[in-house]
């Protein structure tokens, strides 16, 4: 059964109820990880995900809070003895700055390393990311503060779709990434270069004809994030919910 984890809901500074925002995307053959934070391998077990079953991870952007666990995550597969190929996609400008990252620890020289596959996806609409036959994954480029990738994961064999706005102002890139799909998670921050509002992430959920309106990526430290629900309802007819920690999106 494909589903949706959502493994972190906070913005840049994460509390102990919220770690920073990632997923993780589960089909009958595909195991795709969306960045990349904290003590990877603790919260993939929390989730029920065997850390050696990943077979992608995506990387949406380099801001810190989305993938300072890539380290971590490739040195604890390594010593929990991998061995299959792991493939990272990202933008090429992301993509090089990680191999950057990881030279800094040196893991050209780790012994018996497992293979990495980086494949760089270009800054642009729609973009196939992953094809098989249970999942298709695509990306598009958003509005950031660096160039950065929000992704739609469709499920054919149950003709279900899902998208992940990533950090974001509002922009027509999201509407069209999110045509009617069934749940829009998107990010909440608030209005401000480079991000968004709930009452925004609502209007973007509205105008691309989303069932559902996951809001995520939202503030920990000014009060009750409960309170974005309403806001985006002022905008958004649909259901709206406040992602958790742990939540899943399964069909």
């Amino acid at each position: 059964m494909p589903k949706v984890i959502i493994l972190g809901t906070a913005h840049s500074i994460p509390d102990r109820d919220h770690e920073n925002t990632h997923l993780l995307v589960k089909s009958a053959d595909r195991t795709v990880l969306v960045d990349c934070v904290g003590s990877p391998i603790v919260r993939l077990r929390q989730a029920n995900i065997e850390p050696g079953s990943l077979t992608d991870l995506i990387l949406t952007h380099i801001h810190p809070d989305h993938i300072y666990g890539v380290p971590l995550l490739l040195m604890d597969m390594w010593l929990l003895g991998r061995k299959d190929k792991l493939v990272i996609h990202g933008l090429g400008y992301t993509l090089d700055r990680v191999r950057g990252m990881m030279d800094l620890y040196g893991w050209d020289q780790w012994p018996n390393f497992f293979p990495v596959e980086f494949h760089p996806v270009p800054e642009e609409e729609m973009v196939p990311v992953i094809e098989s036959e249970d999942l298709r994954i695509f990306s598009s480029k958003v509005k950031h503060l660096v160039p950065t990738i929000g992704v739609r994961f469709e499920f054919p064999g149950v003709n279900r779709a899902v998208a992940y706005s990533c950090d974001t102002e509002p922009c027509q890139e999201v509407v069209r990434l999110a045509a009617n799909v069934d749940v829009l998670l998107h990010e909440s921050t608030g209005a401000s270069r480079g991000h968004t509002s709930a009452e925004q992430a609502g209007e973007i959920a509205r105008e691309a004809g989303a069932r559902q309106l996951y809001l995520i990526h939202y503030r920990t430290d000014q009060g009750d994030p409960l309170s974005l629900v309403a806001e985006a309802q002022k905008t958004f007819p649909g259901q709206v919910v406040l992602a958790r920690d742990f939540m899943e999106i399964d069909y």
